[in-house]
């Protein structure tokens, strides 16, 4: 366990940045999860800290000492890839192990944390197996007791749960978050699933075209995103494009909308409203006692179990999406005419 600080850290190839300038603290036991799109820099940024990419500039300490020249393992690191990258030919005790035969520990000390580790991912019993006579989420279990029995100093994880069904995710996660917390472990992880990164961050870094963007608590980035990349990554929400002017929005669609005199920014100019769909209301008529309360039609219905979602047309180029729990109340349908209303506070501006 240590404490790890990226600072300035570039890689380029060519003209093109893949990574330019990060810089990021991560606290002793501290949960981090790099969050963004697919080619944002999240990957190159977490292979820089393990030691398999070189950084162009920039530099990463762990424990306040600089590794940022040392090969992988020389850091301390334990790392689990995405794909797993188990032997095949190697028993399950034998993967765990190839780590601390690397670094030449006695015999007997390996033997006690093959043992020790695979207990932890709840594996005991299972060391004389060979990977293929394994289900997916064991396979990922090995992975993550192999990057443990080198007891790291931080524990890297690059789309851990990106291999495993939409079920078995949601259950692994957990497992993880909470051997993370009982070992204090210093842990960064690289996802691009939302759901994900809420779920199991102490903080969130959110990523895209090689720098960051926001660095935050999840209800940080979701009540008050920087900027509309971050309100458009985390969670969900629909943009109104428009004109803020007079303190008011105006949408390309014409609809004349009241927002928060705080989110307006000052001069007239080309804006964009975010509106997250569970802050919106819907009813068959007039709703009373809202700031904006607007006619549309509903264009489509979204069952989603616990939540429905309604998209409603409010002019030829505004539609929003409102999202109801499914509770057996009021559940418009398709081509239906409905009111949508929200307070003025429910809304964000930002500036184009």
């Amino acid at each position: 366990m240590a404490r790890l600080d990226i600072d300035r850290l570039v890689k380029r190839y060519g003209d093109f940045f893949a990574v330019k300038d990060v810089s990021l603290s991560v606290a002793d036991g501290e949960f981090l999860v790099l969050l963004g799109p697919s080619g944002c820099g999240k990957t190159t940024t977490l292979r820089m800290v393990a030691g398999f990419i070189e950084p162009t500039a920039g530099e990463v300490k762990l424990g306040g000492s600089n590794v940022t020249l040392l090969p992988p393992w020389k850091r301390n690191a334990g790392m689990v890839f995405q794909s797993y990258a188990l032997f095949p030919h190697l028993t399950v005790a034998q993967n765990v192990a190839f780590g601390l035969e690397m670094r030449k520990l006695p015999r007997a000390e390996v033997d006690k944390r093959v043992e020790e580790a695979l207990a932890l991912v709840r594996l005991a019993g299972f060391g004389a197996r060979l990977p293929r006579q394994l289900s997916g989420g064991q396979q990922q279990r090995v992975a993550l007791a192999r990057a443990l029995a080198i007891r790291p100093d931080v524990l890297l994880l690059d789309e851990p749960l990106s291999n495993l069904d939409a079920k078995l995710r949601q259950e692994v996660r957990v497992e993880i978050r909470e051997l993370q917390k009982q070992l204090g472990l210093t842990t960064v992880m690289v996802t691009h699933d939302q759901e994900e990164a809420l779920t199991m961050a102490d903080r969130l870094v959110v990523m895209n075209e090689g720098t960051v963007h926001q660095v935050g608590t999840q209800r940080d980035l979701y009540e008050r995103p920087a900027d509309r990349f971050v309100a458009g990554f985390v969670g969900r929400t629909t943009f109104l494009s428009g004109t803020v002017a007079n303190g008011r929005f105006r949408t390309d669609g014409g609809l004349d909308l009241a927002v928060a005199p705080s989110s307006t920014g000052g001069a007239p100019g080309k804006a964009a409203l975010s509106l997250r769909p569970e802050r919106l209301e819907i009813a068959p008529g007039p709703i009373a006692g809202l700031d904006n309360d607007l006619p549309g039609t509903v264009e489509f219905v979204s069952y989603l179990g616990a939540q429905i979602d309604i998209h409603v047309r409010l002019s030829p180029a505004d539609r929003l999406v409102v999202q109801i729990a499914n509770r057996g109340g009021f559940a418009p349908e398709v081509g239906q005419r409905v009111h949508v209303g929200w307070r003025a506070s429910a809304g964000q501006v930002f500036r184009e």
